[in-house]
């Protein structure tokens, strides 16, 4: 599979380290999460987009620690409707909003569910970015001595940066 946009490496292959004893599924559960997270932020910075407010939907949104983390990640709000299986629906409002059925997005009367708002210090927030950046693409071609550069005895956690 590799490792999808913005790298485009097919052939980066993934790993999980600084596990210890004490690491179970939550903490992977965790990570993967974060991961999400991450990886969005990635796609919007690799579009030079600065973004202000992220309207989602999708099964995964209807995990608040992912959309609490996905706001304070991006330095952004982060709005989840109450309909969260929207992309069909956005796809069909948006053919009948071409049609000339709904004058704009006002008139369709979409209900947000929560908003969520970043709790966590930007300096916080871009300090674990780095460190997801430097797991994800620490130099080119570097698979097996990065993996043993991040792992940490002291660590007894372990984060997305450690996934890769």
């Amino acid at each position: 599979m590799g490792l999808g946009a913005p790298y485009w490496d097919a052939e980066a292959r993934g790993a999980i380290v600084g596990l210890t004893r004490g690491s179970g599924r939550a903490e992977i559960a965790r990570a993967a999460l974060e991961s999400i997270a991450y990886q969005t932020r990635d796609m919007i910075e690799a579009g030079g987009v600065n973004v202000r407010e992220l309207r989602v939907d999708g099964g995964a949104t209807a995990n608040n620690f992912l959309m609490q983390f996905q706001a304070d990640i991006l330095g952004a709000r982060i709005v989840r409707p109450k309909s969260i299986g929207s992309t069909a629906l956005g796809a069909a409002y948006l053919a009948g909003v071409g049609a000339g059925l709904w004058k704009s997005r006002a008139d369709l009367g979409l209900e947000v569910d929560r908003v969520f708002t970043p709790a966590m210090p930007r300096k916080d927030a871009n300090v674990l970015f780095a460190g997801w950046k430097k797991a994800v693409f620490p130099r080119p071609k570097c698979h097996q001595i990065c993996v043993a550069e991040m792992m940490s005895p002291a660590s007894d956690t372990i984060s997305a940066t450690q996934i890769w």
